[in-house]
């Protein structure tokens, strides 16, 4: 199930929204100079984290190997820091739809998490 192509675009729509999330946070909770470099630093770091650590047969390429619990536990790290400063900036709602959405998301992909939890 996990690589269904509506699934598949699922995950890609819940990546984006984690980047906006995150950058929400930064950008409204600071001020000044902290404002931007905030919302663009922790948006760049949380894509370069998501892109750089990938276990060997996932798609894209994999810069740096990692097993597949640590993948998994990258992920839940990115999306549970996503909902938790989307909520932190005022907007529990939000944050509660995007859990939840995530939730759904792992729940249809539990083939894919069974397979990191056992890739070596």
């Amino acid at each position: 199930m996990s690589s269904n192509p509506l699934n598949l675009a699922f995950r890609f729509f819940l990546e984006l929204a984690g980047l906006a999330a995150i950058g929400y946070w930064g950008w409204n909770t600071h001020e000044d100079i902290a404002q931007p470099l905030w919302t663009i630093g922790l948006i760049l770091v949380a894509a370069v984290v998501w892109g750089t650590f990938r276990v060997p047969d996932d798609p894209g390429k994999a810069p740096v190997v990692v097993p597949g619990w640590l993948r998994l536990l990258i992920e839940i790290v990115y999306f549970g820091g996503a909902v938790v400063l989307l909520n932190a900036a005022g907007q529990p709602n939000t944050a509660l739809i995007l859990g939840i959405a995530v939730l759904v998301h792992y729940a249809l992909s539990y083939d894919r998490i069974r397979w990191l939890l056992t890739e070596r």
